[in-house]
């Protein structure tokens, strides 16, 4: 009997021993079939999904490679009905192919007629079909090309989309990548400042590669691992007119700047369309906000994407991607559509809707693996746990559940703790982030420290950013506004007082903050500052497991242990 790590069970969880000495390769295998549900000390829970199974097949991982990390981590055999069930739902990928016909145009085809029957007979699919051509084959209504694959992942049958994409406008779009010869070379793009030595690295040119050939899906990278760069390499792949929906007016300048630096790309080629300006030219940058907007019952700005001839449109913070973005994604199944995101998780379960519409993964990489190829620095997360006071905890012992987060949360107990992890940095750039705004605000008193917050206008966020960058600031006290597409490679600590809930993807997110190089090689801090044995303790477990799955483990620190160091 083999002592591997794993312990695979019939039920398709998979428990992995931390302290095993193969649990490092083992976690880094399941990672890319397999999404982790509990991590605590010892023994972490991953489970099996149909999804994630058709995900890893998509990504070019087959069933052989799925069952051969299994038997070989396993320290128990292997469930057989369990190798079977992986073997028959991976197989169920591309059973049905989106094609496209020169003499019918977009058909479906496969070469299992009964499962062919069973789609065209269930209710929800029928009327997406127009006549059979053969045993094999029959047309499918161009506008239901997003329905059906919805559809048709719902049955239990995804469908490999290999109809092919429309061009788009063509358009000129190079990257200015310079050998890195040691020295700085004169002319850099758009007549910016010289340029510096540069290169999409070997993952990033990976991911391109992967989701061109693909033609339409996901690339997930950690937070600064360069996704925008993943973005503008698909951008000169398709030498095309491109849409970039993004979350926020600030992260849309920032992609315009960094589109300036490492493309050929002018100021006057790149339009920002939000709700202060509404530029639309070559490449246009969006937010959601904006397009989302409706009035009367009528969403006015979605002419700028069904209106226009793109030719790649790249969803930003795929994960944050609103409901009205998808019923609008399922109209555009014939563009290339290219989704960036440092995770897949979403907490309104709708990842599926994420891999019909956009399209599955095509990259993922373990944040370890880039850690270790230099490319963002090493974190160290901990959690500092404080006692509420007597009364607070009576208080929140009597409370009603829907109160009961915000009062522990949000306590005055956390204030000298986050005032004392502050001051253990002295001289480092510090992100203090919260959910609530009186707790910002008291906080930002205590810290002396700038807030910012949602109600901070878009030029006051972009001094303040700008002013922590060239380090005039030390110390900014942000609220959930800068969990996404914010670029703040100077900072070194988060500490981190409340959250939404046990969100994982927001976990992530804070953490992405830190994860820029640093010049001097030193590791990230991020804190996360939880009352004992209440909800926030609960919540900030959820939150952990995320990260978990990609190899970071939290230290618990006691309060009384920190203010008396």
């Amino acid at each position: 009997m083999a002592d591997g790590p794993l312990i695979v069970q019939s039920d398709q969880t998979v428990l992995l021993e931390v302290d095993h000495p193969q649990a490092t390769e083992a976690r880094h295998a399941l990672a890319s079939f397999a999404e982790l549900e509990r991590a605590p000390e010892h023994v972490h829970t991953y489970r099996i999904s149909n999804l994630g199974l058709w995900n890893a097949r998509a990504a070019g991982v087959d069933a052989e490679r799925v069952l051969d990390v299994l038997l070989t981590y396993s320290r128990y055999p292997v469930p057989h009905a369990l190798l079977l069930g992986i073997d028959d739902t991976m197989s169920r990928y591309g059973r049905l192919r989106l094609e496209n016909d020169p003499v019918h145009g977009l058909v479906m085809r496969t070469d299992d007629y009964p499962v062919l029957e069973e789609v065209l007979h269930a209710k929800k699919t029928a009327e997406m079909f127009g006549p059979r051509i053969n045993g094999e084959t029959v047309v499918v209504h161009a506008a239901s090309r997003g329905q059906l694959k919805q559809q048709l992942l719902k049955l239990g049958w995804p469908a490999e989309d290999l109809a092919g994409y429309v061009d788009g406008t063509p358009y000129p779009i190079g990257l200015t990548e310079v050998p890195e010869t040691g020295e700085v070379l004169d002319g850099g793009p758009a007549g910016g400042p010289p340029a510096q030595p540069w290169r999409l690295r070997p993952y990033q040119r990976l991911a391109v590669e992967n989701f061109w050939a693909g033609g339409s899906g996901v690339v997930v990278l950690p937070c600064g691992a360069g996704k925008t760069l993943v973005g503008a390499g698909a951008m000169a792949t398709a030498n095309a007119t491109t849409l970039i929906l993004v979350t926020n007016t600030v992260s849309a300048r920032q992609w315009k700047a960094e589109l300036l630096r490492r493309t050929t790309l002018t100021e006057a080629e790149i339009g920002e369309y939000s709700g202060s300006v509404k530029e639309v030219r070559p490449v246009t940058i969006a937010t959601y906000q904006v397009l989302t907007l409706k009035r009367g019952g009528l969403y006015p700005h979605l002419e700028l994407v069904n209106g226009h001839d793109w030719g790649l449109i790249i969803y930003d913070e795929v994960h944050l991607l609103p409901a009205p973005i998808f019923r609008m994604t399922a109209d555009l199944q014939a563009r290339r559509r290219l989704g960036l995101t440092a995770t897949l998780v979403r907490e309104d379960g709708r990842e599926s809707e994420v891999f019909s519409l956009i399209g599955p993964k095509r990259y993922d990489a373990p944040w370890k693996d880039i850690e270790a190829q230099g490319h963002i620095a090493p974190a160290e997360c901990v959690e500092v746990r404080v006692e509420l006071p007597r009364d607070e905890r009576l208080a929140y012992a009597m409370a009603e559940d829907a109160d009961k987060y915000r009062l522990c949360s949000s306590s005055d107990i956390k204030l000298p703790v986050v005032r004392s992890l502050v001051a253990r940095h002295s001289g480092e750039q510090v992100l203090v982030i919260g959910q609530y705004l009186d707790q910002l605000a008291e906080l930002g008193e205590l810290l002396e420290a700038p807030v910012l917050t949602g109600a901070t206008s878009v030029a006051e966020r972009q001094r303040l950013f700008g002013d922590f960058r060239e380090g005039r600031i030390r110390v900014l006290v942000v609220s959930k506004v800068a969990n996404f597409s914010i670029d703040l490679p100077e900072a070194s600590v988060a500490v981190q007082v409340s959250g939404s809930y046990g969100s994982r993807q927001e976990e992530a997110q804070r953490l992405g903050r830190l994860l820029r190089p640093k010049e001097d090689g030193k590791s990230a801090h991020f804190y996360t500052v939880v009352s004992r044995d209440t909800l926030d303790q609960e919540y900030a477990q959820k939150r952990q497991r995320f990260l978990a799955e990609q190899g970071y483990a939290y230290t618990i620190l006691d309060a009384g242990d920190l203010t008396s160091n």
